[in-house]
Order: C-alpha cells, then structure tokens, then sequence
C-alpha cells in the first residue's frame, strides 16, 4: 500500500515540474533568445506534450484566424485533470 502512495505522489510532483517547464517556456518565448542546450532541452521535453494539443487544435479550429497558441493552457487543464485523478 505504501508503495502505491509513493507512486502516487511522484506522478504528481513530475507532474508538477512538467506543469514548471512548459510555464517556462511560455515566458521564455516571449524574449528573442538564441538556441542553447537547455533551451532546446526545454523544447524536447515539453514539445511532445504541446504539439498534440497543437495539432488537436489546429484541425479543430482550421477557419478560425487565432494566431494564440493556446496548447499551454489546455496541457495545464489536462496536467490538473490528471493530478486530481492520481491524488
């Protein structure tokens, strides 16, 4: 039983700095920066949360003009969902 409590919890602190990353790449994208390490290590883990979604959307809403990504948000609703459903 402990264990499956200490699984719990771990999937939803990893949750939490995935929650963290992708945060930070919405503000890091708001600056001109040049490509390093970690930001394209930012990229690789996030990216294949956010492109579905990206995806998702994009088919979805083809003739809206919207030119927001709105990916981060739906990943943050889902990554919530996902942790009320763990915890």
């Amino acid at each position: 039983m402990e264990l499956l409590v200490l699984i719990r919890i771990s999937i939803y602190y990893l949750l939490n700095v995935l929650q963290t990353l992708i945060l930070v790449r919405v503000i890091l994208s708001w600056f001109p920066m040049r490509e390093n390490r970690l930001i394209n290590l930012l990229y690789i883990v996030t990216e294949p949360i956010l492109e579905p979604i990206r995806r998702l959307l994009h088919n979805y809403m083809r003739q809206s003009a919207i030119m927001i990504d709105l990916s981060p948000i739906i990943a943050f609703l889902l990554i919530r969902l996902v942790q009320s459903l763990v915890i």
